[in-house]
């Protein structure tokens, strides 16, 4: 299927690895122009080899903080008029009410909820003047299904949901789409951070924590993030206009509601 998608430029946040780096992959091997971003130059140099080896395409580089008003004015100012919108970042630690202080509250904010909040209000009105836009937030699958330990997660990230839902409302008669992508247990460098904090916790191997973490899931396996990055793709297609804010589970069939 061509999904459109030749010539367009594309911002792929938090980009350097992980879910960022497959949709950002993906997007360059449907024809995008890409822009990724991330805080370390090496990490950054080695996904656009990574992404020019497997597309042919070489991305433009952005090294930006997006947790910072200066970071996120570098982005908007290296990338002013992106057909493609992709907000990711890294996730707040686990834990429990308790343990989450106003500093941790303040910094989720800021990288999980504002971060993509101003990237949207920054890039919206352009996206509607040229008529074509797509706006993909990576979320999580605790927004819809908060795990005891992932509530400053999703507290945040939930916030992110309700407002992108009331912005597609006047967005999508333009052809502009806002939508999120909720993962579970992707084989990530997260993924792995988790499984070797489970280890050190539990005291067990990280293998067997990988396990662990895999058997939690209803396919009994990690999602592949080339599976994600095509979604986002599609997602982001002439074909998917008439998809607007919505809550993608990608999740291996774990959620255990309707809707």
């Amino acid at each position: 299927m061509n999904l459109g998608l030749d010539s367009k430029n594309a911002l792929v946040c938090a980009s350097s690895r992980g879910l960022g780096l497959a949709c950002a992959t993906a997007l360059a091997r449907e024809g995008c122009n890409v822009t990724i971003n991330g805080r370390n130059k090496e990490a950054l140099d080695d996904a656009a080899a990574r992404i020019e080896a497997a597309t042919g395409r070489r991305p433009v580089i952005v090294r930006a903080d997006l947790n910072s008003e200066a970071g996120r004015a570098a982005l908007t100012e290296a990338c002013p008029s992106p057909d493609i919108l992709v907000n990711n970042n890294a996730g707040p630690e686990p834990g429990k009410i308790a343990d989450w202080s106003r500093e941790d509250w303040l910094a989720a904010i800021e990288a999980n909820m504002l971060a993509p909040i101003f990237l949207i209000k920054h890039y919206l009105p352009g996206m509607r003047e040229r008529r074509f836009g797509r706006i993909v937030n990576i979320t999580s699958a605790m927004v819809k299904s908060p795990s005891a330990t992932m509530g400053l997660s999703a507290a945040v990230r939930a916030a992110v949901t309700a407002l992108s839902k009331s912005v597609q409302r006047d967005a999508v008669v333009d052809n502009v789409t806002i939508n999120n992508l909720l993962p579970e247990r992707f084989d990530t460098d997260r993924q792995k951070y988790m499984a070797e904090r489970m280890s050190k916790k539990d005291g067990i191997s990280v293998a067997e924590a990988k396990q662990r973490i895999a058997a939690t899931i209803a396919a009994k396996r990690l999602g592949d993030p080339q599976e994600f990055g095509d979604a986002c793709a599609f997602l982001c297609s002439a074909q998917a206009g008439f998809i607007s804010g919505q809550n993608l589970q990608l999740d291996g069939g774990s959620y255990a509601g309707l809707v």
